[in-house]
Parts: C-alpha cells; structure tokens; sequence
C-alpha cells in the first residue's frame, strides 16, 4: 500500500473521528477508488448510515463488495447481512452464507454468529443444529453476546446439544453481563423457577430488573408477577399493576389479563397510583 493510499484514508479517519463526515466521505472516496480495501468499507458504511451522503444501500454493497472481494473479513459479513436483509441487492440467504462463512473463516465474531443463525433456521442452507452450535460457540467464546444468547437457547432447548439447563444459565449469564436484555430476562426466569441454578427470587427481581430498564416487555411481565406473589420483594399490588400495564402497551396480552386480574384487588386510589408510576416510569425512559 502506498504512503498516498493510507495518507488519503487517514485523512479520512480523522475527518470522520472529528464528525465531518462529508469531509471523511471525500478522502474515503480517493483512497477507495484506488483500491484501499479499508477506505472501500468505510465509504460503504457511510453510504448505509447516510453520513455525509444520502443513504444509498445499493453503493454500501458495492463498496463493500470491493473490499469483501480483498478479503476484508468486516466487509464480508456486512455484505452477508445486506443479502439476509435484501438492502441493496435481492435477498439470497445461499449469497449471505456464503459471505459469512467467508468472514467467519477468518475468524469475525459477528459472522460466525449470523451463520450460526443461518444454520438453526436453515436458511440457504440445510437446518443443522449442530453446526449452527459450532459457530455459536466459535462466537461466544470471543466474547459475543448475540452469540452467547443464541447458545444459551440451543442448551435449553436440547438444539444440537443435550438439553442442559446450567449450560443454558451460563451461557445467558454470560451475554446478560454484556447488558443482552432477553439474556437478563431468561436468566431471571431460570432463578425464579430453579432450572439450571438454584432458586432465588431475589435474584430473579435482580436481573429482570436490569432487563425491564431496556423496556424489556417480557421481563416487565414477569417483574410484575414477582410483586403480585410477593416473590424476591414485598407483595405491592401497585408496582404488580405498573409492570403489567408497561407489559401490555407492548402488546403482552397475557399482561393485559394480568394487570385486570390484579386491578380487582386495587382500590381507585392504588390503581391512580399505579398509573402514575407507569408515566413516571416513561417519562423517565424517554417513551
């Protein structure tokens, strides 16, 4: 690579780390049409986030193609994700799986984990659970969370493993430490009902907690079922009443029911109170 090929691209960088974008897509662009394989997936990234040019999915695969084509692991699988998708090309999950395993050959995490997908739900591929296992972990093991979930799942569900309930909390614990919301959700799940570890309500309130801070409806749901058995926290209808009502602007119908079931037990006065705890709860979460 030539010292005019990297000057140009970290002209670029550095335009881009400042937030002049169309500066950044200026430089990217020279370095990019004289082969610099990072300034092709760069200029495609800004082509699909639409910074500094107008949004263009189209020109993101075709940068992104340019650089995928150089062996750029990261261009790879974000071409694979564009055929997935069908954005900027028609959709082709055999063109997407082949990108992926391209990526996750040379090891990208994200790659592997998207073509463990790929592989669970048999799309370009034949469905085999126990290769979309060994991407997952491949992923996993880097540290991804999308991939620790997705493996936490094939655990509890017995999907090209033996069904193993603590493997499924180890692999969920491990994602939900990464703030993975419906990793933290499930995990509570596994403490309130005892599988996989053992039961602790308390620590069941803790993570779906954590998930419901994300809007989290089926932690919310849950959260509002430890309050109305008083399992973990003391039983308070109202708090009961505010999770079930989050839950069910989601569209949780079973909330829904639960929130009326829960309301029968409320005087107006607790069910007032409740419906300010769930605004104030909004409110304070931008919704």
């Amino acid at each position: 690579m030539t010292r005019a090929l990297i000057t140009n691209y970290n002209k670029g960088l550095s335009a881009y780390k400042c937030g002049d974008y169309a500066e950044a897509v200026r430089w990217y662009r020279l370095a990019a049409g004289q082969g610099n394989a990072l300034a092709q997936h760069n200029l495609g990234s800004m082509y699909s986030e639409g910074l500094g040019i107008p949004k263009d999915y189209a020109q993101a695969v075709r940068w992104w193609r340019l650089a995928a084509e150089q062996g750029y692991a990261n261009a790879q699988t974000n071409l694979g994700v564009m055929y997935r998708n069908g954005y900027g090309v028609p959709q082709d999950y055999a063109e997407a799986v082949r990108w992926y395993r391209l990526a996750a050959e040379q090891g990208d995490d994200i790659a592997q984990g998207n073509l463990g997908v790929m592989y669970a739900n048999g799309d370009g591929v034949p469905q085999d659970y126990a290769e979309a296992v060994r991407w997952y972990r491949l992923a996993a093991g880097q540290g991804d969370a999308f991939a620790q979930f997705n493996l936490g799942g094939m655990y509890y569900n017995g999907q090209g493993v033996p069904q193993d309930y603590a493997e499924a909390a180890k692999w969920w614990r491990l994602a939900a430490e990464q703030g993975h919301a419906l990793a933290q959700s499930n995990l509570g799940s596994m403490y309130s009902e005892g599988l996989g570890v053992p039961q602790d309500y308390a620590e069941a309130v803790r993570w779906y907690r954590l998930a419901t801070e994300q809007g989290n409806a089926l932690a919310q749901h849950n959260l509002g079922g430890m309050y109305y058995n008083g399992q973990g926290v003391p039983q308070d209808y109202a708090e009961a009443h505010m999770w079930s009502s989050l839950a069910a602007a989601s569209g949780d119908k079973i909330a829904r029911k639960n929130r009326d079931i829960v309301a029968k037990k409320m005087t107006p006065a607790d069910i007032s109170k409740a419906q300010r705890l769930a605004r104030e709860w909004l409110e304070k979460h931008g919704e």
